[in-house]
């Protein structure tokens, strides 16, 4: 056997770097939460109402000293000894209140009412879950929007599962199990829950959810569902009755079922506005300028601690032991606040080069929002893509048009007759706009939709429109029809 050394390189990400970056993917509520637990566990720390600009200049230009020789113990020394700060509760470091002048802060804050998270969260504590079960469920209905439709198929839970639980369970993250089969299994005990219909990924599932709760799987109204059910919209009851072998009465009692039935499952019985969304940053139109402001109002400010800045000055007679501690709380408070000025710095850079690449959308509204994806962005700023993900996922922008996630800005789009660009997003937008001007009693098909963007130079397929329709989780033509 002949040994063979080789050279290679290999990336190693610094803990520090690690926690950085999960900062940088920290919407701004737990990024609050994240501080205020280092507030409780590093005496170093303390909280301010106002940024202390003078202390922040002596910091930077003063050196700290604890000193670098051991030395005994002086009775008669009027200094203060360090132990003394750490570890005596009446002296010692406290954890400060949260501010009280919230005045600032952003309105919608969580409301005091049942919310759909809430209502399901609650018949999910009935069940008799092994801890595994109750922590799929739990991100199985934190994943549940508030019409009730679920945002992620079983395949994509299951990629996305282990890390989740890596973040937020750590001590039991290796004992936990996410296949496939699993999560379905879990996912199917939340689909019995009220309302009926709840946690199906589209309008076809949660049709068939509520007809089986209604024992009504072995019925014409189901088949219809099952296999037809996007057909429904070009389909006349003549057509129906030929197409499913039944006679026009029966066709006509299978559609009135179906009919009876909720497109949108939690439709109209729960608050949504209980159910936070705080951006992180702000967008603010002067004449012809914008300008981008960090939401600050939820993240304490914060500083070293005054009393061990002066004694940490002044040196210490303390053990090496304790100079050893004190050192590692100082580097973790000074490493913390290094951090959340770099994600500051960071998101304001993103969004003010979205702002030049979307400038359209911030004068005009959505339908002029462009086609862009995260690369151009990370050319313009000069950062990794992974960067760009991880500002623009589950963070919001408050913007002249309403609060809007920052990943709402990158989109896939299509060319215009005129050769002008669109985005997915514009086309979706006025789809609904088409739809909530038809008229009730008879809406339009899709065939008709899609003639009507045709007339304004949107060239799309027919199935995409149905594709799209079904995205924004609209129903067919045939299920809107109002008697008016």
């Amino acid at each position: 056997m002949k040994l063979v050394q080789q050279l290679r390189q290999k990336q190693i990400l610094a803990p520090q770097l690690i926690q950085s970056l999960k900062m940088l993917q920290m919407p701004v509520l737990k990024l609050e939460q994240k501080i205020r637990v280092e507030l409780a566990t590093n005496p170093l720390l303390e909280e301010v109402d106002e940024p202390d600009l003078e202390q922040e200049q002596e910091e930077s230009e003063s050196e700290i000293d604890l000193g670098d020789k051991d030395k005994e113990k002086d009775d008669s020394d009027d200094g203060a000894d360090l132990e003394a700060y750490l570890f005596d509760d009446d002296e010692g470091y406290k954890v400060r209140e949260p501010r009280e002048h919230v005045e600032e802060r952003f309105e919608g804050t969580a409301a005091t009412v049942s919310t759909l998270y809430d209502y399901l969260n609650e018949q999910l504590l009935m069940l008799n879950l092994s801890d595994n079960e109750q922590f799929i469920g739990e991100y199985i209905i934190g994943n549940i929007a508030p019409d009730g439709f679920l945002t992620l198929n079983v395949p994509e839970m299951a990629e996305r599962l282990p890390k989740y639980a890596e973040e937020n369970a750590p001590e039991l993250a290796s004992q936990f199990t996410f296949d496939v089969e699993t999560i379905d299994a879990v996912l199917r005990k939340v689909q019995r829950f009220d309302p009926s219909g709840v946690g199906a990924v589209d309008l076809r599932e949660s049709l068939m959810i509520q007809l089986r709760e209604k024992k009504l799987e072995n019925t014409l109204a189901f088949r219809i569902v099952d296999e037809h059910i996007n057909e429904l919209d070009r389909r006349s009851i003549l057509q129906v009755s030929k197409m499913m072998g039944v006679t026009v009465e029966r066709a006509q009692q299978a559609m009135n079922t179906i009919k009876s039935l909720s497109p949108t499952p939690a439709h109209g019985r729960f608050d949504s506005g209980a159910m936070p969304v705080v951006p992180d940053l702000v967008v603010d139109r002067f004449g012809d300028d914008y300008q981008v402001v960090h939401n600050d109002s939820y993240v304490p400010r914060l500083r070293i601690n005054a009393s061990y800045r002066n004694l940490i000055r002044r040196g210490s007679k303390s053990s090496k032991d304790t100079k050893d501690y004190i050192r590692q709380k100082l580097d973790q408070a000074k490493w913390l606040m290094n951090a959340i000025a770099q994600r500051r710095s960071t998101m304001v850079r993103v969004m003010e080069a979205l702002i030049e690449r979307q400038k359209e959308f911030f004068e005009r509204g959505p339908a002029f929002l462009k086609p862009l994806i995260m690369e151009d962005i990370a050319q313009d700023v000069d950062m990794n893509v992974a960067t760009i993900s991880r500002v623009a996922n589950g963070k919001y922008v408050q913007t002249p048009f309403g609060v809007r996630e920052i990943r709402y800005f990158f989109n896939s789009g299509i060319t215009r007759d005129d050769g002008s660009d669109m985005s997915k997003i514009s086309v979706k937008q006025r789809i609904t706009e088409i739809i909530k001007d038809e008229p009730p009693e008879k809406p339009f098909s899709d065939q008709e939709i899609f003639r009507r963007l045709n007339e304004e130079g949107i060239k799309l397929a027919r199935r995409t429109v149905t594709k799209y329709r079904e995205e924004l989780k609209i129903p067919p033509a045939r299920l809107r029809k109002r008697v008016v």
